[in-house]
């Protein structure tokens, strides 16, 4: 029953994807109001603040966000592993399953690569070396006439935008949104190494560093048991 979620207007999945960028680039205007004059040390511990701030409303505003329940039966954009089974495709469980993955990796990379497309082409307009001289020396920006603060607001919107289709991707992924499973340490700080690893400016980079982390991230446990059963054995 759509009517319980917020909307419940059954249009297509991949619209709410942009949606949920749109919403967390409006919540991003509205902290970069307030914390974008601030010196960086304390510009992070406000936006740390005010996203857990933001974290603890969507968990305890029942009325408006349901709370800790679970938002289950998402659709998906390609077909799911149960429609693969059936007419007309028939397929067998093990080779659903692959194809359903194939298909929505698919789709996750026409977006990459227009997200990438736009990054780059950003990058080397005359918006984009601007935006690299602010990064370089912020003193001398300012000095030629140059809003600096305005321009981090408009970094920190769109950045926020894209983060905001990722998260909505993931979501459509598992086909659920679970607000109590997104802790901290698995998405925020996770998300920063993976930047970190690919290169701070470097938008294909940020993409490697990703795969990196991730895979590193999944295969430790597995890696681990392995390496203790050898040693145990």
């Amino acid at each position: 029953d759509d009517s319980k979620y917020l909307g419940g207007l059954g249009l297509p999945i991949l619209l709410a994807w942009l949606v949920g960028g749109l919403l967390a680039a409006a919540a991003a205007w509205v902290i970069a109001r307030i914390a974008l004059g601030l010196r960086s040390d304390y510009l992070a511990i406000a936006t740390l603040g005010i996203s857990e701030i933001i974290i603890a409303m969507l968990k305890n505003e029942g009325w408006l966000t349901r709370g800790v329940l679970n938002v289950t039966g998402l659709p998906s954009p390609v077909p799911t592993v149960k429609e693969l089974q059936i007419e007309p495709y028939s397929l067998e469980p093990d080779a659903s399953l692959i194809v359903n993955k194939l298909l929505f990796v698919a789709v996750i990379a026409v977006f990459l690569l227009l997200f990438l497309w736009l990054a780059h082409r950003a990058l080397h307009s005359p918006w984009g070396r601007m935006m690299r001289a602010i990064r370089d020396n912020e003193e001398a920006s300012n000095a030629m006439g140059k809003n600096v603060v305005r321009r981090h607001r408009q970094v920190f919107i769109l950045g926020s935008f894209l983060l905001g289709v990722g998260g909505a991707m993931l979501a459509t992924n598992v086909l659920q949104f679970e607000p109590a499973g997104y802790q901290p340490l698995r998405y925020t700080f996770l998300i920063w190494v993976m930047v970190i690893v690919g290169g701070s400016g470097n938008n294909l980079g940020s993409v490697v560093g990703g795969l990196l982390i991730w895979f590193a991230w999944i295969q430790a446990e597995p890696v681990a048991s392995w390496l203790f059963a050898l040693l145990g054995s």
